[in-house]
C-alpha cells in the first residue's frame, strides 16, 4: 500500500490546521507502520510529533503531564533506538514523562536492553491467519451456529467502499445507538469510536436487513505485517444475534 495524491479532505474530515500533520503522518505510517496501532494514530485527539532528524511520527495525547504514546514511535526499524531516545528528550525539556500504551515487540525488547524502564503487562494480542480462517469456521459449531441465526434472520454483509461509508448517515445513526446502549462514555484514544470521517485506507464491512443497517467493521491497516487491525465492531440494538461474527466472517473470506 503506497500514499496516493488524492486529497486528503476526501475521506479526512479536520480542521485546516490539521491537514498537513495529517497528511504527513499517514506518509510515514503507509511506508514504516508495523505495530497494529500505528494507523489509529491519524484518529481525532491525536497529537504528531515529527522527528529533526528522521523520518519518524509519535501519535500521543498528554495527561497530568506525561506523554502517552499510542503504541511506538513509526519510523523506519534501524532509526527506533535514535527516535525513541530523540522523543523522550523533548519530552523530558517539556517537563513532561512517557508512557508508550500498547507498544509491542520491537520497542519492548529495546527498552528491556536499554534499562531504566517499568513494565506493566496489560495482555496479548490476538493474532489470525485468515488462510485458517475456513478450518477455524468448520470446527468451530457454536460459530456457525451463530452465523447461520444471523443469516436466517436476513442479514447480509457486503464491503463498502471508504467514500461510501464516509459519515453516512445509517452507519452514524448505528454509531450513535451503540454509544447510546453503554453505561459510561467513550473512552476515545486507542478505542477512538468517531472514526467514520477518517476511514481512508481502511476497509468497513456493513451489516444491512431488509437494506437498514444493523452493524459495522471497521479495519485499519498495519502495513509493514501484511495485515489489518480489526478496530471496531458496533451493532445496533436491534442488530440479529449473529451480526458480529458473520461480520467477521466476511472480513476474513475477503
Amino acid at each position: 500500500m503506497q500514499p496516493d495524491s488524492a486529497p486528503l479532505h476526501s475521506s479526512f474530515d479536520a480542521a485546516p490546521a490539521e491537514f498537513a500533520s495529517l497528511a504527513r503522518a499517514r506518509e510515514l505510517i503507509l511506508r514504516y507502520g508495523w505495530n497494529s496501532t500505528a494507523y489509529q494514530i491519524v484518529n481525532p485527539g491525536i497529537e504528531h510529533w515529527f522527528s529533526a532528524h528522521a523520518e519518524a511520527v509519535v501519535g500521543y495525547q498528554t495527561a497530568a503531564r506525561v506523554r502517552v504514546v499510542a503504541g511506538a514511535p513509526v519510523c523506519a526499524f534501524e532509526n527506533l533506538g535514535a527516535v525513541v531516545a530523540e522523543f523522550e528528550a523533548d519530552a523530558r525539556a517539556a517537563g513532561a514523562a512517557v508512557c508508550y500504551f500498547c507498544a509491542e515487540s520491537r520497542l519492548e525488547n529495546l527498552c528491556r536492553a536499554a534499562g531504566g524502564y517499568s513494565r506493566v503487562l496489560l495482555g496479548a494480542q490476538p493474532v489470525w491467519n485468515p488462510q485458517n480462517w475456513r478450518r477455524i469456521y468448520d470446527e468451530s459449531k457454536s460459530l456457525r451456529y451463530r452465523i447461520n441465526r444471523a443469516r436466517h434472520k436476513n442479514v447480509c454483509v457486503a464491503e463498502w467502499s471508504s467514500e461510501r461509508a464516509h459519515n453516512h448517515p445509517a452507519l452514524r445513526s448505528c454509531l450513535s445507538a451503540w454509544l447510546a446502549t453503554k453505561n459510561l462514555p467513550p473512552l476515545h484514544f486507542l478505542v477512538e469510536p468517531n472514526t467514520l470521517a477518517r476511514l481512508r485506507d481502511r476497509r468497513i464491512f456493513v451489516a444491512e436487513r431488509d437494506n437498514e443497517v444493523v452493524g459495522f467493521l471497521i479495519l485499519s491497516p498495519v502495513v509493514q505485517r501484511a495485515g489489518f487491525l480489526f478496530e471496531q465492531f458496533v451493532h445496533c440494538p436491534q442488530a440479529p444475534n449473529g451480526t458480529i461474527p458473520l461480520l467477521i466472517d466476511t472480513a476474513m473470506r475477503a
